[in-house]
């Protein structure tokens, strides 16, 4: 009799799964499983074709390079000299091997070395830290900035770096292209006026959007020691991915149904109420798709920004490795490659999932 009462409390404690049981069942009876298991299958073989020719296309390209190598040795320096060659290739020296598209395997070892690397220079900034604690306590107590690590960042720092600073970019553009929009949006002379200056600067480059803020910034912060290659890059991201976000927010609140515009008239709205109540509301979806794109750009643009302005990122890293010509030079840029796409998929997908969460029509994204 006990153990019946115990079964029966444990299944009204368990009675909150029944609902999601119930759900995952009727997806499974509806075959849903099945079109899961084909999608998954059609992914991995499309991944394991693309590296079949990835590593086909570079090892045509190693062996090209060597033949090259060893026929510019014989025409030059003779046989002996050819032969030379040819042993020291296949010796897998790094001094004479074809400096060209890494294979996978030479891209996961890379990689690998990236996180190793992360590593030790973790555990370097921890004893550093642990090192100073005392002298930067009393440093702090006396009114003087504490001395801090400054050795090489890790590939994991520079990432970060990277993911800041677009965040910060799109931040400046959210808080520019929105209330500017709003604005233009709910009068249709506002947007006649403005038109011209959306048209002219929405397609600038944004290598010249850099230059631009270069300008002013070095002339605002004149006299200053600090570095400021991480405030440039921010606000040329954000100024060079604001105009997706200008132009939706512009579109949807011009186009708010004019018959809520007439009920906010009639309940007699003064205006921060009929733009926070009734036009803001009705125009997320486009703000969001805007937002999304913005984002999307943001990160694609930030590259070529972090380099120019020689902010320790994706940028700088990218262009330092290409300079560098070591013979893993070339795996770390496929393996930075993959890291940009990777991260930029996932902003797109934060991005699509809140705007699928302000939406009417709660559609799949592609």
């Amino acid at each position: 009799m006990d153990q019946e009462i115990i079964l029966k409390k444990e299944g009204q404690g368990l009675a909150f799964l029944k609902p999601l049981v119930a759900k995952f069942t009727s997806k499974f009876q509806k075959g849903d499983i099945i079109s899961s298991l084909k999608k998954t299958g059609i992914t991995i073989v499309s991944i394991l074709l693309f590296l079949g020719l990835w590593h086909l296309g570079s090892k045509a390209l190693y062996n090209k390079e060597a033949a090259y190598k060893i026929e510019k040795a014989l025409t030059e320096q003779g046989q002996a000299a050819a032969d030379a060659e040819r042993a020291c290739i296949a010796s897998g020296d790094s001094s004479c091997q074809p400096n060209t598209l890494p294979s996978p395997a030479q891209v996961w070892s890379s990689l690998q070395s990236l996180i190793a690397d992360h590593k030790v220079i973790t555990a370097d900034k921890a004893a550093f830290v642990e090192k100073m604690a005392e002298t930067n306590a009393k440093l702090v107590a006396e009114g003087k900035d504490a001395i801090v690590y400054t050795g090489r960042a890790s590939f994991v720092d520079i990432v970060l770096t990277s993911i800041k600073t677009v965040f910060a970019g799109f931040l400046l553009a959210l808080l520019i292209a929105v209330p500017i929009g709003i604005i233009i949006g709910l009068s249709p002379s506002l947007r006649s006026a403005f038109n011209w200056f959306i048209q002219v600067f929405k397609p600038v480059s944004p290598v010249v959007w850099y230059l631009l803020v270069f300008m002013i910034v070095k002339t605002l912060y004149i006299g200053d020691s600090s570095d400021n290659a991480f405030v440039i890059s921010f606000i040329s991201v954000g100024l060079c991915a604001m105009w997706a976000t200008l132009v939706n927010t512009a579109m949807g609140v011009s186009s708010v149904d004019k018959d809520y515009i007439n009920v906010a008239k009639v309940l007699k709205l003064g205006t921060f109420q009929k733009v926070f109540k009734v036009i803001l509301p009705s125009s997320l979806p486009l703000i969001f798709t805007g937002l999304r794109i913005t984002l999307s750009v943001a990160w694609m643009v930030l590259i070529a920004i972090e380099l120019l302005a020689q902010s320790q990122g994706l940028g700088l890293f990218v262009w330092e490795e290409f300079q560098n010509g070591a013979n893993d030079s070339n795996a770390k840029i496929i393996v930075a490659m993959f890291i940009i796409g990777i991260i930029g998929f996932l902003l797109d997908r934060l991005m699509l999932t809140v705007q699928n969460m302000v939406s009417f029509n709660k559609n799949e994204g592609v």
